[in-house]
């Protein structure tokens, strides 16, 4: 079977002559094969250099983006550093408060760790690449140091209402004299009474003073009893707290009213002889737990002056 031909005539726009060509279907079909593979591997190169470019520039992202994170993580670890210095400094100041607020000192060890740093440090899992490791190792220590610095928060807290407790406490120690005046007469478990002359205890003592010389209360406390008591004439009776109560007799003018608060200090009555007196004092007396006890154990030496 013959072949079968195309014949292809080329006409030229200027002076020569027309060519004629004559091309057989097998001569086409090789022409097209060949096209196809020229053209399959321009696109397969152009693809290859397309890949390898692309290529290049994730790779220089990523170098990129693990310099930048690298620097980030150098700037952490500066701050983390300097966060436990300052931590540091911070607790050995918590511990100079809490001698002051009368608390035992948090053990080394405790206040060191925060709470178990270098065990989950050493228990966690070490990252594959060096940045990963940093970043953890960077994690284990800001864990460490929230921690510690939770701990340092309620030991504060604690040596504040240490403190707190301690200064009402004080407050409400009767140390001053209620009146200034003369010692004339001590605490003592039995003396002879100056008008009834039996003897009796004597459950206060007696501090001589000007008729109507001022009264002030020795410590901070609530006013839970005024008015007239047989042989004490007026009465103020004071509750301090902390199981310690004081009371003022043979007072002329009682100043407060019950459930007045006063503070150290504040005029609570006027000197005065009602009752069984023999002149103008003031009986004062100080209870702890409902006992008696002397008021000098608690008033300071250089308020007391004696007859």
């Amino acid at each position: 079977m013959a072949k079968r031909r195309w014949t292809i005539m080329l006409v030229p726009h200027g002076p020569q002559p027309s060519r004629i060509l004559e091309v057989t279907s097998s001569w086409l079909k090789l022409v097209a094969v060949v096209g196809v593979v020229v053209l399959a591997v321009a696109s397969l190169v152009g693809y290859a250099v397309g890949y390898r470019v692309v290529r290049a520039d994730i790779a220089d992202g990523a170098q990129q983006r693990e310099r930048e994170l690298a620097t980030q993580l150098g700037q952490l670890s500066g701050h983390v550093s300097a966060l436990q210095d300052t931590l540091a400094e911070i607790a050995k100041r918590d511990q100079r408060i809490r001698l002051l607020a009368n608390l035992d000192p948090i053990p080394a060890a405790v206040q060191q760790a925060g709470v178990g740093g270098p065990a989950l440090a050493a228990a966690a899992p070490r990252a594959a690449d060096p940045l990963g490791r940093r970043a953890e190792e960077i994690r284990v220590d800001l864990g460490a140091l929230v921690r510690r610095a939770n701990l340092l928060a309620r030991s504060f807290a604690e040596a504040r209402d240490s403190m707190a407790k301690h200064t009402e406490r004080l407050e409400a120690l009767p140390s001053i004299m209620p009146t200034s005046g003369w010692l004339t007469s001590a605490f003592t478990q039995m003396r002879e009474h100056p008008i009834l002359h039996v003897a009796r205890p004597h459950e206060g003592i007696d501090v001589t003073a000007p008729m109507g010389a001022p009264i002030e209360a020795p410590a901070a406390g609530r006013v839970i009893r005024t008015g007239w008591e047989t042989g004490y004439g007026n009465v103020v009776e004071i509750d301090h707290g902390y199981g310690i109560v004081t009371r003022y007799a043979h007072c002329s003018r009682v100043l407060v009213q019950t459930g007045q608060r006063v503070a150290r200090g504040d005029r609570i009555a006027l000197v005065g002889s009602t009752g069984l007196a023999t002149g103008p004092h003031v009986h004062y007396e100080v209870h702890v737990n409902g006992r008696p006890v002397d008021p000098l154990r608690f008033v300071l030496s250089d308020a007391v002056v004696v007859d």
